[in-house]
């Protein structure tokens, strides 16, 4: 709806005088507008026209320029015409208008034209009479202009006048046209909006109808399958009362059948009641046998507590027993072994075997060596040497047999004492075989089967109220200096020292102490602490063991029926190999050597111990022990005195070409076997009180 275009003034006629051109109305369809009229003729002299006030002006432009029912459209206005000056007139006027005041005529400049020579001022005066009366003519002139110019003005207000009432007219027409419009729009907008609003309840009312028309049409599917399912049912009834009347007549068949049997029952059931009473008087006397067979439970419940009680006294009695043997057979025991030929003895002409006797075939203690050779006199010298030990075992012995007599220092470690094993001999006379053993179940050594007869003791004994807990390390003592061998750290990093408590327990600081819940764990640890030992070349043996090696299992019991607990330590240990300097070849290798001299150094300390604690249990005064002299006595310090029983392996070669190194190795397995340590003291306490 297009808006009524504001009539537009002219600045350029401000005054009452009408200009040389005129406004003229129109009406068309797009509003009401002014048309400005160019009039051809002489345009007389303008004047400004007054201003149209505010008020007369069209403050709204109309929406619509199209005439509604009742919109009357007013009869354009004449057209102005603009007037036509008077034609001046030549005539002299000798009045003056009395509409217009007088006005003074400008000097009149003479022309060219009136201008006469002046030839010595001869003519002035008539010339001058000539001037005033033309000055008087053009002031008549000047007069009858001003008086038509006023007549004009008075015209044109006039007209003016007629068209501000008309202006008027058409701004009161603009107005009611303007309100009509307006209430129109608010009627169309109203219209529109209630044309909305039914359109949206006409799409919900679709909607809705829609979703009825789902809704029924579920109500018809399932109505469907609802009847469809009672149309089974009916049919799955109508199968069952079939069968029901099938039913119904076998079982009227089996009641007349049972109404036979009826009366034979009945005769049963008398039967059957008259057993029932013998029955009863059975159960009664069964009571009483049950009642009487819980009496003698009861007692011999109580004999198995008392049996118990006395199997654990048995159990300490038997302790005391075994280790009143062990002491009987001497709390610091030697064997000897003797290795068998092994292929690379047999290498050499020069590896021949050594005559070896074992005279002693019953009790198997002895072994005798000889020797045969050539003086200076070429005179034929024959020697022999006799040595008697513990137990003598020869070079078909098996492990197992060798293990035997070992497996009772393995009980008393888990009585409660401390039990101490070593191999001693030369570099290649199989004492890390005896020790460590092969990879086979029958070439174990003696530290995988004293530990598998440790777990087998404990297990036993478990029945009878003991609980044991056990641990273990490896160590390797090279130069005077301790290594752990189950450690991660490198070798020579760490500084170890030996600590005694003064319950007799040994530590070593900075050392990994393994728990221990199997047998197969101790293998994998030893084979684990057998690839770091340090090893190294000699004449003796290709792989010579420059080193001690300490096994110890830590053995920590309890039992709660008896309140007593015991603590106790298996030292299973490796040394080095024992041999002189010319006979290994290393006096020209400065590691040799002093590898070579840190061995025999603790080896004689070893000695010099065993020796000092022999003089001590023959009662010749308190003697100093020395046992600081050496890394390897002063850790074994509690697992050779008084108060732990020791048993020394010592491992020979069968070859001649190493005799004075078994003379040696027997010499000083003598000494030792010669000593008396003392009696062994159990490491167990009471919980209250110390036994």
């Amino acid at each position: 709806m297009s808006r009524l275009p504001r009539p537009q003034q002219d600045s350029r006629l401000p005054g009452p005088s009408l200009p040389s051109s005129a406004f003229t109305f129109t009406m068309n369809p797009a509003g009401i507008k002014r048309k400005f009229v160019q009039e051809e003729g002489p345009h007389p002299p303008r004047k400004k026209l007054a201003s149209i006030p505010e008020t007369a002006t069209i403050k709204q432009p109309l929406q619509d320029a199209r005439p509604g029912p009742n919109l009357r459209r007013p009869a354009a206005p004449p057209a102005l015409t603009r007037p036509h000056a008077p034609v001046l007139s030549t005539t002299r006027r000798t009045t003056r208008a009395t509409s217009a005041p007088p006005t003074r005529a400008p000097p009149v400049r003479p022309t060219t034209a009136t201008r006469r020579p002046v030839p010595g001022r001869v003519a002035s005066g008539s010339s001058t009479k000539v001037e005033d009366q033309r000055f008087k003519s053009l002031q008549d002139q000047m007069s009858s202009i001003e008086a038509a110019r006023a007549a004009d003005a008075a015209r044109l207000a006039a007209d003016m006048e007629s068209e501000r009432a008309k202006v008027a007219e058409l701004q009161e027409n603009h107005l009611v046209l303007s309100r009509e419009l307006a209430a129109s729009k608010t009627q169309e907008i109203n219209q529109r909006r209630e044309l909305g609003i039914a359109s949206e309840e006409l799409d919900q009312l679709r909607k809705r109808h829609a979703n009825e028309i789902m809704d029924l049409e579920m109500d018809m599917k399932r109505k469907e399958r609802e009847n469809r399912e009672l149309q089974e049912e009916l049919r799955m009834c109508k199968s069952d009362l079939e069968r029901d009347r099938e039913t119904i007549a076998t079982l009227k068949a089996t009641i007349s059948h049972q109404s036979t049997a009826q009366i034979t029952f009945t005769t049963q059931i008398t039967a059957l009641q008259a057993q029932v009473t013998a029955l009863q008087t059975a159960l009664d006397v069964s009571s009483n046998q049950k009642t009487s067979t819980e009496l003698d439970l009861e007692l011999a419940h109580k004999r198995i507590v008392e049996l118990e009680h006395e199997t654990r006294q048995a159990e300490t009695v038997r302790r005391k027993l075994h280790n009143m043997v062990q002491e009987l057979k001497g709390n610091i025991r030697v064997f000897c072994r003797v290795r068998p030929l092994i292929p690379s003895d047999m290498s050499s002409s020069e590896n021949t075997r050594a005559e070896i006797v074992y005279p002693d075939t019953l009790d198997h203690k002895e072994i005798v060596l000889s020797s045969a050779s050539e003086n200076a006199m070429g005179q034929e010298r024959k020697d022999e040497w006799q040595f008697a030990f513990d137990r003598v075992f020869e070079p078909h012995s098996s492990q197992a047999e060798v293990f035997e007599d070992i497996s009772q220092l393995a009980q008393s470690c888990t009585d409660g004492y401390n039990v101490c094993v070593f191999a001693y001999g030369q570099t290649g006379s199989g004492k890390s075989f005896t020790m460590e053993g092969g990879p086979t179940e029958a070439t174990a050594g003696m530290i995988p089967r004293a530990v598998e007869q440790v777990f087998a003791v404990t297990e036993e004994l478990q029945n009878k109220g003991w609980e044991y807990k056990m641990e273990g390390q490896m160590l390797e003592i090279y130069n005077e200096t301790i290594n752990d061998l189950l450690g991660k750290a490198e070798f020579d990093k760490k500084k170890h020292e030996i600590k005694h408590d003064k319950s007799g327990r040994t530590t070593v600081t900075d050392v990994d102490v393994v728990p221990l819940t199997s047998a197969n764990q101790v293998r994998s640890l030893l084979s684990i602490a057998q690839s770091r030992r340090t090893v190294a070349s000699t004449l003796m043996n290709e792989r010579s063991s420059r080193s001690h090696s300490v096994f110890t299992l830590r053995i920590m019991g309890e039992n709660r029926l008896t309140g007593e607990t015991c603590e106790g330590s298996l030292n299973l240990v490796d040394l080095a190999g024992s041999e002189r300097l010319e006979k290994s070849g290393a006096g020209n290798d400065k590691d040799r050597l002093k590898e070579t001299q840190s061995i025999n150094k603790s080896l004689s300390a070893l000695g010099d111990v065993i020796a000092a604690l022999g003089e001590r249990g023959e009662g010749k005064g308190d003697k100093h022990i020395p046992y600081r002299n050496s890394k390897l006595t002063y850790l074994l310090q509690n697992s050779l005195s008084g108060n732990s029983k020791t048993l020394m392996v010592l491992n020979l070669s069968p070859l001649a070409s190493h005799l004075n190194e078994s003379l040696c190795s027997l010499r000083f397995a003598t000494k030792v076997n010669n000593t008396t340590i003392g009696t062994a003291k159990k490491q167990n306490r009471l919980m209250n009180s110390s036994s």
